[in-house]
């Protein structure tokens, strides 16, 4: 008598992880998703692992997550995955301040970003 349960959003080749209340502003991470876009998953990791920027981790982190759910949960063949989509969202944003000279204060903004991932599993064409 429950609820039926949905039908799967994505095609039988694809596999998605997510990440949410990551530390950080969607801009800067975008910066990043927008640098694997489209490339191979091996590619992608190694490119990752030599960015410098903080939210390259977290980024990895999350491919390497959907890697794992397309071999695992989808049974996709994992050298022939390519990341398809990598979007970035606006989650909460923490709202502080600090003290300012004559009774003003300065305002901080403490944004958390979403991060999802979608791989696709592509025949080889060469």
């Amino acid at each position: 008598m429950g609820k039926q349960s949905a039908k799967r959003r994505l095609a039988d080749n694809e596999a998605v992880a997510t990440a949410t209340m990551l530390r950080g502003s969607p801009q800067k991470l975008n910066l990043v998703a927008a640098s694997i876009r489209g490339m191979k998953v091996e590619k992608a990791l190694n490119s990752l692992s030599f960015n410098r920027r903080r939210s390259a981790v977290d980024v990895k982190s999350v491919l390497e997550s959907a890697i794992a759910n397309a071999e695992n949960n989808h049974n996709l063949d994992v050298d022939s995955l390519v990341v398809a989509e990598a979007t970035v969202g606006k989650a909460l944003t923490m709202k502080r301040f600090r003290a300012r000279a004559r009774g003003r204060v300065g305002k901080i903004v403490k944004p958390f970003s979403r991060l999802r991932i979608v791989v696709r599993e592509v025949e080889e064409t060469a």
